[in-house]
Formats: structure tokens, C-alpha cells, sequence
């Protein structure tokens, strides 16, 4: 789009270059005039696309048991899928309107089971690995100058137009989403499509972070934005059962809240920047103590509630907790991240991937030292864990929507360490390699360890 805006630029620079010369001075302001109205409406639409595609592979590994979600033990390969057009719109001073319609296909390696820190984040658990299309993002944003507020550039990429906003703002987000867009930015590690891909790598791995199967809500994002900081306030729908597809419509009874406090700040010119989120999922998720019970009893009933197959039972279900996460570049071309996160871990997870407990720590490099400057280096390490009612409820032989490997005699932390290097080859493409290596899969040291070895194509214009 950027090319297609600069090539009608200079057309029309050209054609009324002309036009100005032949004409008077009161015509060459008029032919002025009718060049910045053109460019102008240019500016006003922000048109973007993605393509991802990511292979996969693990050799075969040792396992004493399987289970039903386990992370298959024989060697397997798997692809997956997703293409994005982006569309924004000006619509009057400081508001716009945006509309993602998405296309995804594949599946993850064993379909995305047998790991609570899944290992490609452009990949989800549904059932069929049919290429699909569905709108990921329809929403409306205005910004509110605060007084005395100075102004900020912003460029044109996805989902924002080049503008002039007020550096001091409040913006205001509804329609839908995902609420990733908007809070836990790590700078180093948050997009799997360009950066570190496990899941527990892209977010707070604990943040039960309210979306439907594919990573969308519906919600409003209510922002207060200054140059050193800014605190961000949501509320959103969450799914009708867990990792479900579709939305819970009693809003009163099933809601997502989520806060962030985030301060930006420089250490010897180096920037850096922390933000302390803290969440509350209101939904009918069954709690693992119930459930528990219920299996001591020879009830397996709501087995398929936390593994999502049907419907929540009833309402009351609170799921909270908190996470922490940091970025610092500490030279030029290498910076460090890390995030801490945890829950309460008594009801089932609902939204985003099992996990109660979970800190992370990485670096990113650039490739500047090898006249590279383009390519990307990482290596992070993340460990994992459950609560103690989710993992008595595992060693009972329950399962959720990811884990169960129909007991779980040896609990241990699920560690992953995963390192990936990202050339550009052109303009507008990247590839990447990619290893994890999973130690206690889905937290069971009578499983593993397993290595994940990928290859990730991105495409973006």
C-alpha cells in the first residue's frame, strides 16, 4: 500500500507540476490545493497484509504411559496456516475504524496436546484443520486529547493510520479483538509470528486472558496514555464453554477484567519498560476441588466441562491473578525481557492455555556485529507449573482441553527452553528457524523430554 500511495504521489506530482507552470499564481495554488486533498484521503486508509506458515517436527521420545492429551511419543510432523488483510479508516479527527478478516488452516504438533506451554502460537485447538475464515478484528477507536496534550507521529501499519494524535490521551477501544493487542507488549517477546513462538513465551503464560478458540473477544479497552506511562482498563466476553468458539451472553454473570499499569523509562539512554497486569474471569468453569470429588465418587460428568466439550454447569467461577512483565535493551542491537505470573489456579482454565504458575526469562540480538542488521537472534527459558487442586485433578486422570495423561504419579515444572534465528531475505519476507526443547511435558517427569524443531515463513506488507 505504501508503494502504491508513493507511486500516485508522484503522478500527481508530476501531472500538476505541469499544470503549474502553464497557469498563473492564483492556479498554481489551486492545483496546490487539489494535490494535498488527494494525499490527505490517501492517509486516510491503512491497508496491510500477513502471511504466516509454520512447519514442525519432533523426533520420537520415551514416555513410560500415554494418555488421551498426551504429546504423541512417535515422531510427527504438522503445518499450520493463517493469512491476515488488514483494513483502517479515518473516520474524523482522532477516530478510526478498523476490520481484520483472517484465514487459518493446519494444525499443531499431536493437534496442540500433551503440553501446557504449546509450542506455535499461530496454531489453536479446533477440531479440524481445514483452512477457515472468519473476521478476527471489527472494532472503533478514538482518542481524547488530555489538556495542554502535545502531538505524537504515528506511521501507518496494521490496525493504525498515519496521524497526528495527542501525545496525552485517552483512547477508547470497543468491538472485537484480541486483548493481546493491547496489554502485556513485551518488546522482545510477544508476536509468534515474528518472535519466540511458544505460547508461554508470547503472553503471561498464567493470564487466563478471555478469548474465544481462536484468540478474539468482544470487549471495550478504555486507555490513559502519557509520554512515561500509561494504565489501561478492559472488560470482555468470555466463551460459552472452555476454549470455546463461542460467547457466554449472560455478560452479567460472564465477564473478563483486566488491568495494566505500564511505565516506560530509560536506563543510560537504553529504553526500557515494565507493566504489572492484573486480571478477574467471572464464568462457569467447574473448580478441580468438585471435580475431583466427583471422580472419588465414579462420576466422570464434568470431565468434558473442563475439557470443554460441553457447556459450563453453572456460574460463580472466579479465576484471578496477577503478571509482571520487563524489557530492557541493555547496548544497542541486544535487549532482555522476563515475566513472572500467576493465578489462583482453583477453576478450571477457560480462555487461553493450563497454566497456574509460569516465569520466563530471554534475550533478543540483532544481527548489527555480523553486518546483518536485519536478522534476528533469541534464546529464552521459560518454566511452568500447576496448582496443586490442577494437578491433583491430572493425577486422578482428569483431563482439560490440552493435558491429561491419565495420571500423574511424578508432578514436576514443564521447562522449555526455545531458540530461534530470523533472516529477511527480502523487503517484505522473513524465514525462520526455530528449536524448543520440553522437559515434563504437560508438568509429567514420566514423560520426555521432547525436541520441537520448526521453520516459519512470514510474509508482510
Amino acid at each position: 500500500m505504501k508503494l502504491f500511495q508513493i507511486a500516485i504521489t508522484l503522478f500527481l506530482l508530476i501531472f500538476f507540476s505541469g499544470k503549474i507552470n502553464a497557469q498563473a499564481d492564483d492556479e498554481e495554488n489551486h492545483y496546490k490545493g487539489l494535490l494535498a486533498n488527494r494525499f490527505d484521503s490517501l492517509q486516510k486508509w491503512s491497508v496491510h497484509f500477513q502471511f504466516t506458515d509454520v512447519w514442525q517436527t519432533h523426533p520420537s521420545f520415551s514416555a513410560q504411559y500415554s494418555g488421551k492429551n498426551s504429546l504423541l511419543t512417535n515422531s510427527e510432523e504438522a503445518m499450520s496456516v493463517t493469512s491476515t488483510l488488514y483494513f483502517g479508516r479515518k473516520l474524523w479527527k482522532n477516530a478510526a475504524f478498523f476490520i481484520d478478516p483472517e484465514v487459518a488452516g493446519g494444525r499443531g504438533l499431536s493437534s496442540v496436546f500433551g503440553m501446557a506451554g504449546a509450542s506455535n502460537g499461530e496454531t489453536f485447538r479446533v477440531g479440524s484443520p481445514a483452512p477457515a475464515v472468519y473476521m478476527a478484528r471489527c472494532f472503533f477507536e478514538q482518542h481524547i486529547a488530555l489538556r495542554k496534550s502535545k502531538i505524537e507521529h504515528r506511521d501507518n501499519e496494521q490496525n493504525q493510520i498515519a496521524d497526528n494524535i495527542p501525545s496525552s490521551r485517552i483512547t477508547i477501544s470497543i468491538g472485537k479483538f484480541s486483548l493481546a493487542d493491547f496489554f502485556d507488549d513485551n518488546a522482545y517477546s510477544h508476536d509468534p509470528r515474528s518472535e519466540f513462538m511458544n505460547w508461554s513465551l508470547m503472553d503471561n503464560g498464567a493470564w487466563d486472558y478471555p478469548a474465544n478458540t481462536r484468540g478474539y473477544t468482544w470487549g471495550a479497552v478504555v486507555e490513559l496514555i502519557e509520554p512515561g506511562y500509561s494504565i489501561r482498563l478492559a472488560t470482555s466476553m468470555v466463551p460459552k464453554n472452555a476454549n470455546g468458539p463461542t460467547f457466554d451472553t449472560h455478560i452479567q454473570q460472564a465477564n473478563g477484567n483486566t488491568a495494566e499499569f505500564e511505565k516506560k523509562f530509560k536506563i543510560k539512554k537504553h529504553a526500557g519498560n515494565l507493566r504489572l497486569l492484573a486480571f478477574a474471569n467471572f464464568s462457569s468453569a467447574p473448580s478441580y476441588a468438585n471435580a475431583i470429588n466427583e471422580l472419588k465418587k465414579g462420576d466422570s460428568t464434568l470431565i468434558p466441562v473442563i475439557s470443554g466439550q460441553v457447556p459450563g454447569v453453572m456460574y460463580g467461577a472466579l479465576k484471578y491473578g496477577f503478571g509482571i512483565s520487563f524489557n530492557q535493551e541493555i547496548v544497542k542491537n541486544l535487549g532482555v525481557f522476563a515475566r513472572v505470573s500467576w493465578n489462583n489456579g482453583q477453576t478450571a482454565t477457560w480462555a487461553f492455555t493450563p497454566i497456574d504458575q509460569s516465569a520466563s526469562i530471554g534475550i533478543r540480538i540483532k544481527g548489527e556485529m555480523i553486518k546483518r542488521p536485519e536478522d534476528h537472534f533469541g534464546l529464552a527459558y521459560v518454566a511452568n507449573g500447576a496448582s496443586a487442586d490442577h494437578r491433583n485433578y491430572l493425577a486422578a486422570g482428569g483431563y482439560d482441553f490440552m493435558l491429561g495423561d491419565g495420571k500423574l504419579p511424578h508432578y514436576g515444572l514443564e521447562h522449555i527452553i526455545e531458540t530461534f534465528y530470523k533472516v529477511k531475505l527480502m523487503q517484505w519476507l522473513w524465514v525462520t528457524g526455530d528449536y524448543q526443547l520440553v522437559v515434563n511435558p504437560a508438568y509429567n517427569k514420566d514423560r520426555g523430554p521432547a525436541s520441537i524443531f520448526s521453520i516459519r515463513t512470514h510474509v508482510e506488507f
